[in-house]
């Protein structure tokens, strides 16, 4: 089997509403990048990495220079074994792991469908049904954060992530944990996300205000080392997710005792090989995981389902269901969110069938 055709598409997916982070962050129109992989038997793979530019060093339009460049290792190679292919464009192109991705995640989908199994049977079985969910909540006033959190509630959703540092005024932060806490009830886990746009002393402020509310802190800071010692003045359990991208910096982040728990997203990482080899490091740390990506459509919500379950229950704390806060959908079989939980699809491969007509014409054919 070879490779004979990459194909690029672009579109526009626009949140269900605006999302505010910290340090005027937002995110409501982006561009999410599809890539196609034919072969020469006519199986093909489908992989979609959707880039925001200020969450990583990554936009969307530096995807078709990267695959153009990495066209001449993929045009005839042995698409099965995603991992030695893999390899051969690290060393032809380093590092532009967000643009590896959606390769990546293409050459699983067409090994898994040449094995007639379900993408999970690759990445270590089913081990878990029914996936547990979280529902992130955008920065704004503290009342509407509790309307969106108890609609969420209502719907099955226990776990709650709760976007801090919008307005830059740590007081109204403090607000909006302890308002969203006491709206979903002690048990539900909620977690403060100021995706690094706080400083050292307002997250220590902030968080030693909500101690007694059972509440987790998620990447406060620029660096590990900050977050490190966020962590160690207010006791209270953090998340890393910018910082963790890696395997030096996931060992790193356990050695500063400031990943309890970590967010293993499938672009940040460079596509499912190298999410999985994490995701066993996590495993063998004693680390919680969620297994989510960055942002995107239906194609990136299959490939991480189906890794997040392959995973260990024990370690997963949560997956995300990224198709259903933004539109269009781009794969109408994809599995939708249902009582707070949602399973990987049962097809072959990814088990999905993008939409051409919704994906439209592409921006380029290589071949």
């Amino acid at each position: 089997m070879k490779i004979n055709r990459v194909t690029i598409w672009k579109t526009g997916l626009t949140s269900h509403e605006t999302y505010y982070m910290a340090s005027g962050k937002t995110c409501d129109t982006v561009d999410t990048i599809v890539v196609s992989l034919d072969t020469d038997e006519g199986i093909s793979g489908w992989g979609e990495v959707c880039p925001i530019p200020h969450y990583l060093p990554a936009y969307a339009d530096g995807v078709l220079p990267a695959v153009q460049e990495m066209a001449s290792v993929l045009l005839g190679a042995n698409p099965l074994g995603p991992e030695a292919v893999m390899a051969k464009l690290d060393t032809h192109l380093i590092d532009h792991r967000y643009a590896k991705s959606p390769i990546d995640i293409a050459l699983w989908d067409i090994t898994a469908r040449k094995a007639k199994l379900p993408l999970y049977a690759l990445l270590g079985g089913k081990r878990q049904e029914h996936l547990p969910l979280y529902h992130s909540i955008t920065c704004i006033d503290p009342g509407d954060m509790v309307r969106i959190a108890k609609d969420a509630y209502a719907k099955g959703i226990r776990q709650f992530q709760a976007k801090l540092g919008a307005d830059d005024n740590w007081q109204t932060d403090v607000e909006r944990l302890i308002k969203v806490r006491e709206a979903v009830g002690d048990g539900p886990l909620v977690y403060g996300d100021w995706n690094c746009g706080s400083t050292r002393l307002d997250a220590t402020r902030v968080a030693r205000a909500v101690a007694k509310h059972d509440i987790m802190l998620e990447q406060p800071c620029d660096t590990i080392e900050q977050c490190a010692e966020v962590r160690r003045s207010t006791g209270l359990p953090m998340k890393l997710d910018e910082n963790a991208h890696d395997s030096e910096s996931l060992l790193r982040a356990y050695e500063l005792g400031c990943m309890d728990a970590v967010a293993i997203k499938l672009s940040k990482f460079g596509g499912i090989s190298k999410s999985r080899q994490a995701r066993d490091l996590c495993t063998y740390l004693g680390v919680k995981m969620c297994v989510e990506d960055t942002w995107g459509s239906d194609i990136t919500t299959a490939a991480l389902l189906h890794l997040a379950a392959s995973s260990d229950p024990r370690y997963l704390l949560n997956t995300c269901d990224l198709s259903g806060y933004v539109a269009p959908r781009l794969a109408s079989d994809c599995p939708v969110r249902s009582d707070g939980f949602i399973s990987a699809p049962e097809g072959h491969g990814l088990g999905i069938s993008p939409d051409l007509d919704i994906l439209g014409e592409p921006i380029a054919i290589i071949e």
